[in-house]
């Protein structure tokens, strides 16, 4: 069996929230929160992992990578 590749725990990947949750349907908010943030325009750090590139998936349109 050939091992997968994968790139967790390769780096940091920093988030910024981007656009408001107000009108977001539950799951969204929850998922902006369990990325930890707290404020608008708040900017994160957090490992590269695809638990984290999942969340983020989910919410593309309030969230954006900061280089």
């Amino acid at each position: 069996m050939t091992a997968k590749k994968t790139n967790s725990g390769s780096g940091k990947i920093h988030l910024k929230w981007v656009r408001s949750a107000i009108c977001a349907p539950v799951k969204q908010k929850r998922v902006i929160k369990g990325l930890g943030f707290t404020r608008l325009n708040q900017v994160i750090e957090r490992p590269d992992n695809q638990a984290i590139r999942g969340m983020v998936a989910k919410v593309p349109h309030l969230v954006e990578f900061v280089e």
